[in-house]
């Protein structure tokens, strides 16, 4: 399986990486890309073959449907049932839904949204696709005629406006970003990168302005994923909003996407922004399109044309016209570490780095050398230092001290207390990225 792991450039603001804002950039509501094949940009991309897991995440194509009417599941309120229009749901029918749902109830939600005559989950985003663009959802492929256009740009206004209800802008610190809601009972997905570390407040800006909390879980940072969860009590015991799970494990190059997020950060006047692009390429542990992404658009979401949720937005590659994204699988394959709060691994070529080394065996975390041009360095560490605070971190030893730096990002700013001849003195460090 090919990597698509070259990306340099993450999107959070003020965040791990150093992506920043494009200045005098106002992006519009809805953004639609170029009809460019973008396939052979990426010969020999492989699909991912991640196989799904626990949680009941659904699958972008499977058993065809009938056209639904209102009330029905996929069909928001007020919206007439679509003649000749399919509904794409899990192979295999909520007979033989996957067990072992979440303890939440995620699978509960997600064998409600596949029964028929079920009652409609609230503020879902799946929605029924017209037949003449089972071809478009399948494969990819461009509208053969002015009507299929007009179609296209209909379907995008139907999830898009069921997509913003769930997108949310988070801030952690000074750290802003996104994330989409994925469960009524306020689990929310995002990018490993904005989420920073397990156990973190956060302020979650919904599509109205207003302003909730959340906390951070685990993440698997390997390929920047992370989750948090809305705190509880905040939406007058109403379900949240939010997005209709989807698989990434039959997308192929040329498959149109839909993303959604607050390049820039939250904008009230603007609100949520709207790209619509297609499918580049999919790796094991990315995908790219040619949606394009700007500071402030990490962690939000990647949409069908269905409106089922197939990645998380993870950072541009070395051309900005490279936007990659977290395969949804791998919040469904890693999603009992993360919602236990473990977090685990990095993302290739940004493994944090402090630039200090120390004696393991000693019972201080006494600094031995410091290397020329590094974030200790450039701080003012000095050698004989002894750090006995780093962020959060109590330090005990050089090993704590290495543990303490592990569960950083670069990029990130952290306040060290350091003893010095007797003395107690604080620095600020911006963490390093070691090349690998």
């Amino acid at each position: 399986m090919r990597r698509l792991t070259t990306g340099i450039f993450c999107l959070s603001m003020l965040m791990p990486f150093g992506a920043s804002e494009v200045e005098g950039q106002q992006p519009s509501r809805i953004q639609i890309n170029p009809l460019l094949p973008g396939a052979e940009r990426f010969p020999g991309a492989e699909r991912s073959q991640i196989a799904p897991s626990k949680p009941f995440f659904g699958s972008p194509r499977g058993s065809v449907g009938q056209a639904l009417s209102p009330g029905q599941p996929g069909v928001p309120p007020g919206q007439p049932g679509v003649m000749g229009a399919r509904q794409f749901v899990p192979s295999g029918s909520a007979g033989s839904a996957r067990a072992g749902a979440l303890s939440d109830g995620l699978g509960q939600v997600r064998q409600a949204s596949a029964t028929s005559g079920a009652p409609r989950i609230p503020s879902g985003t799946l929605a029924t696709v017209p037949t003449q663009l089972t071809s478009l959802l399948e494969s990819g492929g461009v509208p053969t005629s002015l009507a299929d256009l007009g179609l296209l740009q209909r379907q995008v206004r139907l999830i898009t406006s069921s997509a913003a209800a769930c997108t949310v802008a988070v801030q952690i610190g000074p750290a802003q970003g996104c994330g989409v809601i994925i469960t009524g009972t306020g689990y929310v997905l995002t990018a490993a990168h904005v989420a920073m570390r397990p156990g973190k407040s956060a302020r979650l800006t919904l599509p109205d302005g207003r302003i909730i909390t959340a906390t951070t879980l685990g993440m698997n940072r390997s390929v920047d994923a992370g989750l948090m969860r809305i705190s509880p009590g905040q939406n007058g015991g109403q379900p949240w909003p939010h997005a209709s799970l989807g698989s990434s494990d039959q997308l192929q190059a040329g498959m149109w996407c839909i993303a959604t997020g607050h390049p820039g950060g939250y904008d009230e006047g603007r609100g949520v922004v709207t790209r619509v692009g297609r499918i580049l390429a999919v790796g094991d542990d990315a995908i790219v399109t040619d949606c394009a992404l700007i500071g402030g658009d990490s962690g939000g979401p990647l949409f069908d044309l269905s409106g089922r949720l197939i990645a998380i937005h993870s950072r541009i590659g070395n051309d900005v016209a490279d936007n990659l994204h977290v395969p949804i699988n791998h919040y469904d394959t890693s999603w009992e570490e993360m919602a236990s709060g473990k977090a685990y691994g990095y993302l290739p070529g940004f493994k944090p780095v402090l630039g200090v080394r120390g004696n393991n065996e000693s019972p201080t975390a006494e600094i031995l050398s410091v290397s020329q041009g590094s974030p200790a360095g450039l701080a003012g560490i000095e050698v004989g230092d002894v750090i006995e605070v780093f962020g959060d971190h109590r330090i005990t030893d050089f090993q704590s001290l290495k543990d303490a730096v592990g569960d950083t990002m670069p990029g990130e700013r952290v306040k060290v207390w350091l003893r010095r001849q007797g003395r107690s003195l604080p620095f600020m460090v911006e963490i390093g990225r070691m090349d690998e």
